[in-house]
């Protein structure tokens, strides 16, 4: 079985590597056999690489990676593709990530059919969590690296034999002797065309066999002209290409074009890096415990909810569980956005992806797989790094024609010279050809905008669509939601007031013994005013629930020979109970004899909420604040934040009629909302932040999702954005600066091979570079 497919196997079954795996990593380069292929049709194997779309349960997602690509012109190439298999409903193919999604139809089509689409397109495809997609990257750089190695030895000899002739005055250098040096420059040069321009002559023959064009095509007929011409002049020195060789010039361009290839696929591993790091998180295997108590390794994949399993230093928890043993600290960055690791004891809920730093634990398994958080944060990141900005399709849409008009030049040049000098020609025809590379233009915009969505997921943000990048970073209004995005979720306890004879304590931990039966915020804040602790000497039986009002049951304290008393806990009415209007949210407490306690709860306004609304501010961003709650609460929050335009008592329909008044009036609104509540309003603005550790990532109608809980980072993001877009920019202006000078310098003769392989090279190179540099946060 070849290795792709026992790639896209061993991610379904999540084996771990062993030794005698190394052979399947060695086989890399084999193509799928069409009967491999079928074995992925297997439903049971749709999981490692394909998810359900859970509104129509036919339709399947599935990420893949694309080997042999090489720019925008590919990427169409793949997207034609499979788009013209019968069931594929959707394909986006990046030429930035060398990443594919594809949306199809499993009562039509099978994933073998579309894989084999891929493969007869003449790439090579492979799950998006292949789980030696790693190894082979490295085996990729490595060989690259030979390649490069022998093209820069052979140069540097073939330029030593080409010194001679430059600097020789007429009558110094004998004919024998010229003849002696071509000949030791065209051996050297053998293994330059034989092994280092591999990758390009395989590309641009696939290209032939299948009648399109790519990047490597011109390359690839500059090469051999080059060659060509070289050997003619090599072995017929009085021929009409006899006057002059040039195996310097062609060994010198192919180590360029080699190095800048290096240097690109180095900085693109980088640029990408935080997303794969989040991608392939999760172990290959864990230890599960047997009947006996005893433990045994299996694969990851097939844990099951109650199942209980040991993670060791160092390892990263394969699935959400319940920490049953041991007390450790857990690294939790590339999930929540928390910097520092925090510190889980028993009883603590553990998330799949998080990594366990110091101590020996047990974990009861109780999500696994899509049902993770983790899962769902994967989900976003592979759709996101497919996703094409509005820019990135023009310049790819530009691709293909502008290679067609390389040739065409190139032949025009040539035709134009040849009267002249055939050799001069053809050798300005392989400058047009080289020289005239649309990687630079085709870089451009996934390079800076992946570098960026890296950064921000190592800062807790997930970008959902990359085109947000272009509209955040022209917003000028930002709306808020109050509850859950400029507060936090959860309320603290504020005053106690008791009834007579009744100390505040004991209210208190009456209360609590009814708040233990309910997940309500009110309730939950009762019981973090304990200290999360829920045993005390009151305990409550036939305990009741009555939604959107309050808890009724029976509390005995234990300790006390007295009789169960009947409790009520919830709102003023549920408890009949009158208090003295208030603005602020109060829980009542009451038993036989009526009113016995009422706690006064308060929100928690996050700590850089001030900060944050400040920075926009100061940026020229207007700030406003919209909320369901009443004015006067509403108020209150808006004046401690220092949000001057604030409405109270929205409605949904209020905050989107707010959204589209002030897109009427030509704004451009960024909306920051839990994902679920505000859903309406975040799917109708430019730009969308979704907070809340509540929020199910898949169904929030958002393109940025806020892991942590810290405000700061709509600002960082902004900031991210505006930068973005002017690297973005810089690297259109550079692409077409650099064609518009250099191809009219090739086709006047001025620009020869060797500086044209080196102009395209840097060109990439450059453009890259320059995408790296947004791959820091801004501070």
């Amino acid at each position: 079985m070849s290795t792709a497919l026992s790639a896209a196997r061993f991610a379904a079954s999540k084996i771990p590597i062993e030794a005698g795996h190394q052979g399947q990593l060695e086989s890399s380069e084999d193509a799928l056999a069409e009967g491999d292929l079928h074995l992925l049709d297997d439903p049971l194997e749709w999981s490692a690489f394909s998810r359900p779309d859970p509104r129509e349960p036919h339709l399947w997602e599935s990420n893949i990676l694309i080997e042999g690509m090489h720019c925008a012109a590919c990427a169409l190439t793949l997207e034609d593709a499979l788009q013209g298999v019968a069931g594929v409903v959707k394909a986006d193919v990046s030429a930035g990530s060398h990443r594919a999604r594809v949306v199809w139809s499993s009562e039509t089509v099978q994933p073998s059919d579309w894989m084999m689409a891929v493969q007869k397109a003449g790439y090579r495809p492979l799950p998006a969590n292949d789980a030696f997609a790693r190894e082979r990257r490295k085996g990729e750089a490595r060989k690259l690296l030979w390649r490069l190695a022998v093209a820069g030895l052979c140069m540097m000899q073939v330029m030593m034999y080409a010194y001679p002739a430059y600097v020789a005055a007429p009558g110094d250098l004998t004919s024998e002797m010229e003849r002696l040096l071509r000949w030791a420059s065209w051996v050297l040069t053998l293994p330059v065309i034989l092994f280092s321009c591999g990758p390009f002559f395989g590309s641009a023959w696939r290209d032939v066999t299948h009648r399109r064009v790519s990047m490597d095509l011109p390359v690839a007929l500059g090469m051999l002209i080059t060659f060509a011409v070289s050997t003619a002049g090599t072995f017929e020195p009085q021929g009409i290409f006899g006057r002059e060789v040039y195996f310097d010039s062609l060994t010198m361009f192919v180590f360029f074009l080699l190095s800048g290839r290096w240097l690109e696929l180095r900085l693109r591993d980088r640029t990408a890096g935080a997303l794969e790091a989040l991608m392939n998180r999760l172990p290959d295997s864990v230890a599960r415990q047997k009947q006996d108590g005893s433990y045994e390794r299996v694969a990851a994949r097939r844990l099951q909810a109650g199942e209980i399993i040991r993670v060791l230093p160092g390892e990263t928890f394969p699935a959400d569980g319940l920490l049953l043993q041991g007390d450790t600290m857990v690294d939790e960055a590339l999930l929540t956005g928390e910097s520092r690791p925090v510190a889980h004891g028993v009883g603590s809920t553990v998330i799949a992806g998080s990594h366990n730093l110091s101590g020996l634990v047990q974990v009861r398994v109780e999500r696994i797989g899509a049902q993770t958080r983790f899962a769902q944060i994967v989900a976003l990141m592979e759709t996101a790094s497919t996703t094409k900005p509005l820019i990135a399709h023009l310049a790819d849409r530009i691709a293909k024609p502008f290679l067609v008009a390389v040739l065409l030049a190139a032949g025009l040049a040539c035709a134009f010279w040849w009267g002249r000098d055939p050799g001069h020609a053809l050798m300005v025809a392989v400058a047009v050809l080289v020289v005239t590379c649309p990687c630079a233009l085709s870089l451009a915009t996934p390079a800076a905008m992946l570098a960026s969505a890296g950064a921000l997921a190592r800062g807790g943000v997930l970008v959902r669509r990359l085109e947000a990048f272009e509209a955040l970073a022209v917003i000028d209004t930002v709306m808020f939601d109050k509850t859950g995005t400029l507060t936090r979720d959860a309320m603290v306890l504020g005053t106690t007031q008791v009834r007579e004879g009744v100390p505040p304590e004991q209210a208190l931990a009456m209360a609590v013994a009814l708040a233990q039966f309910s997940l309500h915020p009110v309730a939950r804040a009762l019981i973090a005013a304990v200290g999360g602790k829920t045993a005390s000497p009151w305990a409550a039986e036939a305990v009741s629930e009555i939604a959107g009002q309050g808890l009724s049951g029976r509390v005995r304290c234990g300790d006390a020979e007295l009789a169960a008393t009947d409790l009520r806990l919830g709102s003023a009415d549920f408890c009949g109970v009158k208090l003295a209007r208030s603005e602020s949210l109060r829980a009542c407490l009451s038993d036989e004899r009526g009113w016995l306690a009422t706690f006064e709860l308060h929100e928690v306004i996050r700590p850089d909420a001030l900060d944050t609304v400040t920075a926009l501010q100061r940026k020229g961003i207007a700030v406003h604040l919209l909320s369901g709650d009443s004015v006067e609460a509403v108020a209150r929050v808006a004046a401690r934040v220092g949000i001057a335009a604030f409405q109270g008592e929205c409605t949904p329909q209020d905050k989107l009629d707010f959204l589209r008044n002030a897109q009427q009036q030509g704004h451009k609104v960024a909306v920051v909302g839990d994902g679920i509540n505000d859903g309406p309003v975040l799917a109708g603005a430019h730009v969308a932040f979704a907070f809340g550790q509540a929020a199910p990532l898949a169904q929030a109608q958002s393109d940025f999702v806020v892991l942590g809980d810290q405000l700061g980072v709509i600002v960082t993001a902004t900031q991210l954005a505006r930068r973005t877009l002017r690297v973005v920019r810089q690297n259109l202006w550079w692409a077409a600066i650099y064609n518009a000078v250099c191809v009219p310098l090739a086709i006047v003769g001025w620009l020869p091979a060797w500086l044209a392989g080196l102009g395209m090279a840097l060109s990439s190179l450059l453009v890259v570079l320059n995408a790296l540099r947004l791959s820091k946060i801004p501070s």
